[in-house]
């Protein structure tokens, strides 16, 4: 026989159950009540906006230039710009090949740049336009130079084939290089003339450039110590002494002169 349960004794169960929910109901409302307090706290206090802005990777420019590109302002609201949206205009600039925009915790913004690699600078009589690995000569001329000068390289395709040989050169053979005069009276091929750092001298042809400088290092590591002259890449490769080339003499010994006089 089923056990009869009298509604007094249900009656306390009752109401215990509908506190609970109650209680329940009564704590959910108040954290979203908390919740949204703190959201309206933080985004009136000054914990929500743009405190620093920290740039790596600017070579090229400096880090005013590129804040001022990215569009973010001190005392700016962290939350209202899209990082990607930043990165894309800052990838806009010709001169950077990749760039990356995070939020760096509550009030920091990091922007990590990669610009396209300094190949040399483009000889503009007067001054100097340095020459970037996308074949980019930027607009600001440079009076300090570091790097090799390419004359006579106006233009923007043969000046792209020269960008071309030099990223398949070996770094320490690029490093040797001081000018790269293009022959602009010769239609035919383009015959290029390369001063080297330790004082050589190379006549080659730009299709075949990087396929014979790598070549250099063998090449000088055979001649006698101090030898210096002009190294004949066009064809094959063959070495002249500038005596022989443009016909100088040789200096005599000190102790020969003395018998002399």
């Amino acid at each position: 026989m089923d056990k009869v349960i009298d509604i007094e004794e249900r009656i306390p169960s009752l109401r215990d159950r509908r506190k609970k929910r109650t209680n329940r109901k009564f704590v959910a409302l108040l954290l979203i009540f908390l919740t949204l307090l703190a959201v309206l706290l933080y985004s009136q206090s000054k914990y929500s906006e743009i405190q620093t802005i920290t740039i790596e990777g600017a070579v090229l420019f400096n880090q005013k230039s590129y804040q001022a590109a990215s569009g973010l302002v001190i005392g700016d609201s962290m939350w209202s710009f899209d990082t990607r949206a930043v990165a894309q205009q800052l990838e806009k600039l010709e001169w950077v090949e990749k760039a990356s925009v995070k939020r760096n915790w509550l009030t920091g913004v990091e922007i990590d740049l990669k610009e396209y690699v300094q190949m040399g600078y483009l000889d503009r009589g007067n001054s100097y336009q340095i020459v970037l690995s996308n074949n980019l000569a930027l607009k600001q001329p440079v009076t300090v130079i570091d790097g090799p000068i390419y004359s006579n390289f106006d233009d923007e395709k043969k000046r792209g084939k020269l960008i071309d040989q030099l990223a398949e050169i070996n770094p320490e053979v690029l490093q040797l290089i001081s000018q790269i005069i293009l022959d602009s009276k010769e239609k035919d091929a383009d015959f290029v003339t390369l001063y080297m750092n330790d004082g050589n001298e190379i006549h080659g042809i730009l299709s075949t450039l990087a396929e014979k400088i790598n070549y250099y290092p063998s090449v000088i590591a055979q001649l006698e110590e101090d030898q210096k002259g002009i190294i004949d890449m066009e064809v094959g490769i063959y070495f002249r002494s500038y005596a022989d080339a443009y016909g100088f003499a040789e200096e005599a010994p000190e102790d020969e002169t003395a018998e002399e006089e």
